[in-house]
């Protein structure tokens, strides 16, 4: 694997000194088609069990959707980028133990879905879809790019009584400069790639580096939030909540946990623990 990313680093930066144009293609082709799907690991496997699946076709895609509960008081869950939704099962199981109805999917391209890629509009669409199938959320939750689609969701036909956000991006672009900094490519890459996105995966959308982020139009969405991030996340730097938590002042609170990181924070005991006793509150009032 060491092998295989130092050449490409060296390949595609090479290239951007003598065709910067062919160089962004190949950069967009590796950001666009991500060669890992990965699998279920056996601790959630009895929960991913106690599921019921349904499918939805979302962009010509075939995907799996699952529920647990009896349908009151549903909780959306998304999960993180090149991840899937039984790594939610601690969160689902935590979430149906205290009376919510949890719904989670795994997106185009991950987990048991069909397609090799997938996007934060795509992420949208089955928010949309599940929410009129469901009706209001009690609450949705979202792990690193899940969670940075919700606020995206948020703003257009889905409704929720409250929103946590763990380990996510606020700014939209931020994840180019994570993808560029995890192959060691050459700054000089990044604005033909920037290019090829807004041209190749979001050729009708206008504006999106802003429009897909967080903290765009906060005014807009009225809901508590709960922040949760690790404060050594080596994947998604803490900062990126505290912009959210600025963004959202008053209604935002930022949870730092220690010794996570990015991925054991969603299923930390004392994570799932504070998300749900965030989750609940008003109930327990």
């Amino acid at each position: 694997m060491r092998l295989s990313t130092a050449l490409i680093r060296t390949t595609i930066n090479t290239t951007g000194l003598l065709a910067p144009g062919l160089a962004g293609r190949w950069a967009l082709h590796l950001y666009r088609y991500p060669p890992v799907r990965v699998a279920v690991r056996p601790a959630e496997e009895p929960m991913m069990r106690r599921a019921t699946r349904d499918r939805l076709t979302v962009a010509g895609k075939e995907t799996v959707v699952y529920s647990w509960g009896d349908g009151r008081r549903p909780v959306l869950l998304t999960h993180g980028w090149l991840s899937r939704a039984s790594r939610l099962a601690p969160l689902a199981e935590a979430l149906l133990d205290a009376g919510y109805s949890p719904v989670t999917f795994d997106a185009p391209g991950c987990g048991e879905s069909a397609g090799r890629e997938t996007s934060i509009l795509e992420y949208r669409e089955l928010a949309r879809r599940l929410h009129a199938q469901h009706g209001r959320f009690a609450a949705v939750v979202g792990h690193s790019v899940g969670g940075l689609s919700l606020f995206f969701a948020l703003r257009d036909e889905v409704k929720a009584e409250r929103l946590v956000s763990i380990a996510a991006p606020a700014e939209f672009d931020y994840l180019v400069d994570g993808f560029r900094a995890s192959l060691g490519l050459s700054h000089r890459v990044v604005p033909r790639l920037r290019q090829g996105i807004e041209r190749r995966l979001f050729p009708a959308e206008v504006d999106i580096w802003r429009r897909f982020s967080a903290t765009h139009r906060p005014a807009e969405l009225t809901l508590p939030m709960l922040l949760v991030h690790d404060e050594a996340d080596d994947m998604i730097d803490i900062g990126q909540s505290r912009l959210v938590a600025a963004a959202y002042e008053g209604q935002a609170r930022l949870l730092v946990t220690r010794g996570l990181g990015h991925r054991r924070i969603i299923s930390d005991p004392a994570v799932l623990e504070a998300v749900v006793g965030f989750v609940s509150a008003d109930d327990l009032g």
